[in-house]
């Protein structure tokens, strides 16, 4: 092969920019080198960390500096604003690249198979980051009328969604929210925030980090019943050899043994307690039901046939992300995955699907930190790079790099580029400034794009 081979990477996230950064490391970046696309449906890369991190977590979008470092490599190129399969298609890929990358991320709610999920008043967790990290696909208000409110989960989304409700909207005010999610959370009525997790706290999703943050803010009272502590020999033997989870265990004993202070909004942290059915009347929500849970002695649980209600108008749903169905390729629906083998994409026949991979959470399902994503890049990058020492990857019909410019430009797609996103990135921070805030999101699609230069 005489030319560079020519990967395009579908999502530009953490894990398809982490592929890309195990792209240039590899000797095929030396020779024959390599040519990198990224394709990216948002109008700004960073996937994630733009609009499924909080606000109030700046040293997670620290992440994007790292990232800008692959970006801005010659050897790469973004495509944002272009939708697969609408704007560009499998086949389309194929015409002019040698291997295709699949890194698109989950935005869906994981169904939760209890009574009462579909009242009014019962939100995904995944609908509410959405709004306030000021997605522009989803409607630019949110009822936060409920003086008390349930949140279902205990990952680190539960914790965003509770600490977001719990703080004021001032203490969000210096983060990067739009001017859009500030008024709503000027409205907000939420004085009370419970958190139910079915387990106890050896099984809690929590990082300690992000568990501690929850007491940092002068306007919540974080409180756990003492009752709630409780270990049997399997989460004993978790806490053990999980140095996570017992930093999490020791946090929660801590605020267990406390006295309740006095700041104004109470945080709630509830273990063995399963939800069993959200309450309704006239179609909204009014409670939670849920039945207490014992530990059996593995660290899993039992119903007790104890339930309890708890006075709430509104149950936010943070248990788990699922990932969306991408046109042309295998499906698993259980795990909401492509199925795959080391990163390739294997067909229903066992057979790969030639020069196609997966990685980041379209391969493995939503779980796991940002970081987490390098292994999997890596170990897909691997299996293409050996495909390619093989021969068994395709030849483009285009290999050209101007020829998907010409092709999306005869579709009529207007993308935006690195170049940009620099521009963006100067807008946003530009709105920021007289308010000595670092930046101001811009929420409307076509504002980004004019923003950018599309």
């Amino acid at each position: 092969m005489l030319r560079p081979v020519r990967v395009a990477i579908v999502g530009a996230g953490p894990a398809g920019i982490y592929a890309a950064d195990a792209l240039l490391k590899s000797p095929a970046a030396v020779a024959p080198g390599v040519s990198i696309d990224l394709f990216e449906r948002m109008p700004a890369p960073f996937g994630l960390i733009r609009y499924g991190v909080a606000p109030d977590h700046p040293r997670i979008k620290g992440i994007v500096t790292a990232l800008h470092q692959v970006l801005d490599k010659p050897q790469v190129r973004l495509f944002g604003n272009v939708d697969y399969p609408g704007d560009i298609s499998l086949d389309d890929l194929r015409t002019f690249y040698d291997a295709v990358i699949f890194s698109t991320g989950a935005t869906a709610d994981r169904a939760l198979d209890i009574a009462g999920s579909d009242l009014d008043g019962s939100y995904g967790a995944a609908d509410f980051v959405s709004w306030y990290d000021g997605h522009p696909d989803v409607p630019r208000t949110w009822p936060l009328t409920a003086e008390k409110v349930a949140v279902l989960g205990v990952g680190n989304v539960a914790l965003d969604v509770a600490r977001i409700l719990a703080k004021t909207a001032d203490e969000l005010l210096p983060t990067e929210i739009p001017p859009n999610v500030h008024e709503g959370l000027k409205a907000n009525k939420a004085l009370e925030v419970h958190v139910f997790g079915r387990r106890g706290p050896a099984q809690a999703k929590f990082s300690p980090m992000e568990l501690r943050e929850l007491d940092h803010s002068p306007n919540i009272e974080v409180i756990v019943d003492p009752e709630d502590i409780d270990y049997d020999d399997g989460s004993i033997a978790t806490r053990r050899g999980n140095k996570q989870a017992d930093m999490v265990a020791k946090t929660l004993e801590n605020w267990a043994i406390r006295d309740v202070g006095d700041r104004p909004h109470k945080l709630f942290l509830h273990f063995f307690e399963s939800p069993a059915e959200i309450l309704g009347e006239d179609g909204q929500v009014v409670g939670l039901r849920t039945e207490r849970t014992a530990l059996d002695g593995t660290g899993n649980v039992k119903g007790t046939g104890t339930f309890k209600d708890w006075d709430v108008s509104a149950v936010y749903r943070a248990v788990g992300y699922l990932s969306d169905e991408l046109p042309k390729l295998p499906w698993d629906v259980a795990s909401g995955t492509v199925p795959d083998q080391g990163g390739r994409v294997i067909e229903e026949t066992g057979e790969h699907l030639r020069s196609t991979y997966v990685t980041g959470w379209i391969r493995r399902g939503p779980v796991g930190l940002i970081g987490h994503t390098k292994g999997d890049a890596n170990e897909t990058v691997a299996s293409l790079l050996d495909d390619l020492a093989n021969g068994r990857l395709h030849t483009p019909g285009s290999p050209a790099p101007e020829d998907v410019e010409a092709f999306l430009g005869e579709r009529n797609v207007r993308f935006t580029t690195w170049e940009g996103w620099h521009r963006l990135d100067a807008a946003e921070r530009a709105l920021g400034e007289p308010q000595g805030r670092e930046r101001v999101k811009i929420v409307e699609r076509a504002e980004m794009l004019d923003a950018s230069g599309a």
